[in-house]
């Protein structure tokens, strides 16, 4: 079930036998069938991976920033991108008090540079805890980027290297930098005097 504006890419993965669901920025996937395994790769960026073990539903989202922006890209900042995952998550039946959560991404991956993956972090982590959704696991933080798989039913995730980090973290911040351009040219509804 789709959550998010935008639809993940779906493959049949003949190595495993899994309908690989590709997760990308602003998208969140949310399901019940055994047979998919939820995929993305970070930088800097934040995958909120929640799932609930009685119900055997879970389901992914990967944010850019924390809060912010219109309506029309909405899903790529986490106060939205949670919420639709979980109120994703509850329509699919699951119960809020059973939902586990791991966090993978926030990663420093150019130095130098303003550190977003910690902010994302910092985020996720509060809202995680403001939510009262347990945080079980996952991997956070560091210098690298991380690819990372997700069995939403069984609650598994695994994590893997990623080779290119440079060029994943330049494609986030060129992508983050744009959209706060965006938000700052934007025409705000409440004038201030």
């Amino acid at each position: 079930m789709i959550q998010a504006a935008a639809q993940p890419r779906r493959f049949l993965n003949p190595q495993d036998g899994y309908v690989h669901v590709q997760v990308t920025q602003g998208e969140t996937w949310v399901t019940a069938d055994a047979r998919e395994v939820l995929t993305t790769v970070l930088g800097s960026c934040i995958a909120a991976c929640l799932h609930d073990p009685v119900a055997k539903v879970g389901g992914m989202n990967h944010f850019l920033l924390p809060d912010g922006g219109g309506q029309d890209r909405a899903a790529r900042y986490g106060v939205n991108a949670m919420e639709i995952l979980i109120n994703g998550l509850l329509r699919q039946g699951a119960a809020r008090a059973r939902l586990e959560a791991k966090l993978f991404g926030g990663a420093s991956v150019i130095a130098g540079l303003s550190d977003v993956g910690a902010g994302n972090v910092a985020f996720a982590e509060k809202f995680l805890a403001d939510e009262g959704i347990a945080l079980v696991g996952g991997d956070v933080r560091g210098t690298r980027a991380r690819r990372v798989q997700f069995w939403p039913v069984s609650g598994r995730a695994r994590q893997l290297a990623v080779s290119d980090g440079r060029t994943l973290a330049a494609r986030e911040l060129m992508v983050a930098e744009a959209t706060l351009q965006q938000e700052s040219e934007a025409p705000h509804d409440v004038e201030l005097f």
